[in-house]
């Protein structure tokens, strides 16, 4: 068991490199996407959907449809089910000449936690049902602060990005200590999201006086 999850754990950046490569020229749709990842692989669909986020650039209307599909990952995992998504979702093409570039830059940070994750670490925080519930709860969370409208502002895309993509290793690797990292990143992602409102409320307060 360990030994094959450490083989998973070590071609975790190579299933998302070929992922990638193998992606048509044109164009395909989020439908098309979840096929070539598999229903098993879920978790390394989150995985690759949050590369785009991972670096300074922004893609038009990636964050919307990206964070609803990882969202509804998420929901899936709690309620054991399929994942379900919208026809319109399901639809909605994406332009791999834009995509690739930005999820080959992502691939960095895989590649940096790949450095320091480890399966089955901490296991007790990675596995049991109320355990599960509690990581696949704070995914969803980490899922609902990458919608937030907050995505003009420097890192407030990088940061639950970072969150799910702890969490997904975690979840694929058992990693209770991914998985605590990914907690601590959704902790800060909701104390900059508070500043930033409470400055924002502040500022507004200032001008209205």
């Amino acid at each position: 068991m360990a030994e094959s999850t450490q083989q998973n754990q070590a071609v975790l950046s190579d299933q998302l490199e070929k992922l990638i490569d193998d992606l048509p020229d044109d164009q395909l749709t989020i439908d098309e996407l979840i096929e070539r990842c598999g229903e098993e692989g879920l978790l390394l669909l989150s995985a690759l959907l949050t590369l785009v986020f991972l670096i300074p650039v922004s893609i038009p209307g990636v964050s919307t449809v990206f964070g609803a599909v990882i969202l509804l990952v998420g929901i899936s995992r709690l309620r054991g089910k399929s994942l379900w998504l919208p026809a319109r979702v399901k639809r909605h093409p994406l332009t791999v000449k834009k995509l690739r570039p930005a999820l080959k830059r992502g691939l960095v940070w895989v590649h940096r936690l790949e450095k320091i994750s480890r399966p089955l670490r901490l296991a007790s925080l990675a596995q049991g049902r109320a355990v599960n519930i509690v990581n696949n709860l704070a995914f969803i969370l980490a899922a609902i602060l990458l919608m937030s409208p907050f995505g003009f502002v420097p890192f407030s895309n990088t940061l639950p990005g970072i969150a799910l993509l702890f969490y997904s290793i975690g979840l694929a690797q058992r990693d209770g200590v991914a998985l605590v990292l990914g907690h601590l990143t959704s902790l800060a992602t909701l104390i900059y999201f508070s500043a930033l409102i409470g400055g924002g409320g502040y500022a507004l307060k200032r001008l209205l006086t």
